[in-house]
């Protein structure tokens, strides 16, 4: 829970490094309610895998468990904070915990306002129910939203309920005091420069850090080094991490993946065999995402993977509708078998009983 100028400036501090955040999951059982078991087992997981922040109440941990009829949202951010706690008690380095919000802004800063009692630092702020809200009204709805809790901006693609953003929102997003970061996930080449850019000239790039969320780019975004020019006068920026849910899997592995890409930044050298390893990983998520039929079946497929990892009982979701697309199984088959290197199963193995205690 962030409270003072010292208590933001860590936080920003603590983001800036560069951290692996899964985008969290919801485990449920065959009635399609909350497996609180496996749900405690999930975020024992990220933690022991070594993840620097969790993000609950997000997509992959899915919207609808905002709404009231569903009454999961207190309860399932409520768990990843408790087992947070749990975890720093023992030791271990307490994660950056990210509340998904969501709704006009009446509702978004409730939802701030919840998450911030329950020990969260900061909310990221999805803007799928501002669809018809010109740039100023959506402006002044970041501003509200952040003075309940520090605010982490969200670019979610169009195919999974976002709405396309301008240069001139992010540009003047960035100049919200309490934006500590923003998670880049357009899919877009140019919409993800565009957020690049306008906290570039923003001037900000040491208060805000960049995030990938573009689960079909990771490695591309997290090597390069972005260059602009302003008044005659060259500025860089870097996305210095993932908020993914790509990240939700192999979690391990994506740490060590971090790490790498880290020292190859600083080596100044990005070799070959990275650039194709991030191919490899496109691969695999295009499988997982369910690319080939808009992202359908995204959320089926991270639970598919999880399921075989034996960290959650089955694909079910809220909505009885949801599963995966026809023949997604059969491209998950192909890149389980492609692409052991890339999954963390004897990881997961060797710690599975201790998480699901």
């Amino acid at each position: 829970m962030i409270d003072s100028r010292s208590e933001l400036s860590d936080l920003r501090a603590r983001l800036l490094v560069g951290l692996v955040i899964p985008a969290h999951p919801l485990a449920l059982n065959s009635r399609r309610k909350l497996d609180e078991r496996r749900q405690r087992a999930l975020t024992r997981y990220y933690l022991a895998a070594g993840a620097g922040g969790l993000a609950v109440g997000v997509h992959s941990t899915q919207f609808e468990i905002h709404e009231s009829n569903v009454g999961l949202y207190r309860p399932v951010l409520g768990l990843a904070s408790e087992e947070a706690r749990r975890f720093a008690a023992a030791g271990g380095t307490r994660p950056v915990l990210v509340a998904g919000l969501v709704g006009r802004t009446a509702n978004a800063v409730a939802e701030a306002s919840l998450a911030q009692e329950l020990g969260y630092d900061c909310g990221m702020l999805s803007l799928g129910a501002m669809k018809g809200a010109s740039e100023d009204e959506l402006i002044a709805h970041c501003r509200a939203v952040a003075e309940a809790i520090p605010l982490f901006g969200f670019y979610l693609q169009p195919a999974v309920g976002g709405r396309t953003l301008s240069y001139s929102f992010w540009r003047r997003w960035a100049e919200i005091p309490r934006a500590v970061a923003v998670k880049i996930a357009p899919f877009n080449r140019y919409q993800t420069l565009d957020v690049v850019r306008a906290v570039a000239e923003s001037g900000r790039t040491d208060e805000i850090a960049l995030y990938t969320g573009n689960d079909d780019s990771i490695i591309l975004d997290l090597v390069t080094e972005f260059r602009f020019r302003l008044g005659g006068k060259e500025i860089e920026a870097r996305i210095v991490g993932g908020l993914l849910g790509q990240w939700a899997v192999w979690t391990s592995q994506a740490v060590k993946l971090l790490e790498e890409i880290k020292d190859a930044r600083g080596a100044g050298i990005v070799s070959s065999g990275l650039l194709s390893l991030g191919a490899q990983l496109t691969d695999a998520n295009a499988a997982l995402f369910d690319a080939e039929h808009n992202f359908a079946g995204c959320l089926p497929g991270i639970h598919e993977a999880l399921r075989r990892q034996g960290l959650l009982e089955g694909r079910w979701c809220l909505d009885p509708a949801a599963d995966l697309s026809p023949g997604q199984m059969e491209e998950i088959d192909r890149i389980w078998e492609a692409y052991p290197h890339l999954r963390d199963d004897r990881f997961i193995g060797e710690h599975l009983d201790e998480w699901l205690a």
